[in-house]
C-alpha cells in the first residue's frame, strides 16, 4: 500500500524542550499518537477520492460532514495537521516578537494580554482541544476549539496553538493543565513562526481603538 502521507519529522532533538516537555512525553505524544493519525489516515484514504489530495484539502473538505467515514477522515487529517503546526509553534530558542507581528500584539493589547488570553483558552477547554492564535485581515484573536477541528477548516489564518489534549502534558504535569500552559507559554513560543504566517496575511495592521 502506498503511503501518500508521512510522520513529518520534528523541527528540534527530541530532548530539545526538556524539561518544559521531556523527552518521555515526546516519545509517547510524537512517536504514538501522531503517528497513529498518520498510520490511521492513510488506511482510511486508500481507495478514496482523498488520497491524492493535499492534507489541507482533506481538512476543509471533510470538516463538519455527516458521513461517517469522512467524520474520522477529518479527525485524522485534522489532527496530523495540528501536530505538524504544534511542533512547529515550539522552540527550544525563543525570541521576541517583532515587526509586524510586534505591532499585531501591541494592537490586541500587549503580549502579556496575549499571553493570558490563550493561556484562558488552554485552561477553559473543556475535554480535549487546542487553544490558537489566529489573524483576521491582520489583527489577532485567540481562540480554542474542541477534539480534531481547527481554524485552517474555516479558512482562518493559525499562527500558534498549543495542544490541551491529556497526552500532551500528563506524563510531565499529571491533571495541571494551567501549569503546563504557564511553562510553554513563558519559554517555549516560537514567535518567528507566527509572524511567518501573520505575513500570510497582506493586511495593514490598525491599532487598537
Amino acid at each position: 500500500m502506498a503511503e501518500p502521507f508521512k510522520l513529518s519529522p520534528l523541527p528540534w532533538a527530541q530532548d530539545a524542550l526538556a524539561p518544559t516537555i521531556s523527552a518521555r512525553t515526546l516519545e509517547f505524544h510524537y512517536g504514538k499518537h501522531h503517528a497513529a493519525y498518520v498510520k490511521t489516515l492513510n488506511e482510511l484514504v486508500e481507495g478514496t477520492k482523498f488520497a491524492d489530495m493535499k492534507l489541507e484539502e482533506i481538512v476543509r473538505q471533510t470538516a463538519g460532514k455527516d458521513d461517517a467515514k469522512e467524520q474520522k477522515i477529518f479527525n485524522n487529517a485534522a489532527q496530523v495537521w495540528n501536530h505538524d503546526f504544534y511542533w512547529r509553534s515550539l522552540t527550544p530558542k525563543q525570541s521576541k516578537p517583532s515587526g509586524a507581528l510586534k505591532a499585531a500584539i501591541e494592537a490586541f493589547g500587549g503580549e502579556d494580554k496575549l499571553i493570558k488570553d490563550l493561556a484562558e483558552a488552554g485552561k477553559t477547554q473543556f475535554g480535549s482541544g487546542w487553544a490558537w492564535i489566529v489573524s483576521k485581515g491582520g489583527k489577532l484573536a485567540v481562540e480554542k476549539t474542541p477534539n480534531a477541528v481547527n481554524p485552517m477548516a474555516k479558512d482562518t489564518n493559525a499562527l500558534l496553538t498549543v495542544d490541551v489534549w491529556e497526552h500532551a502534558y500528563y506524563l510531565d504535569y499529571q491533571n495541571a493543565r494551567p501549569k503546563y500552559l504557564e511553562e510553554v507559554l513563558a519559554k517555549l513560543i516560537n514567535w518567528d513562526f507566527a509572524a511567518e504566517n501573520l505575513s500570510r496575511e497582506a493586511q495593514p495592521v490598525r491599532a487598537a481603538a
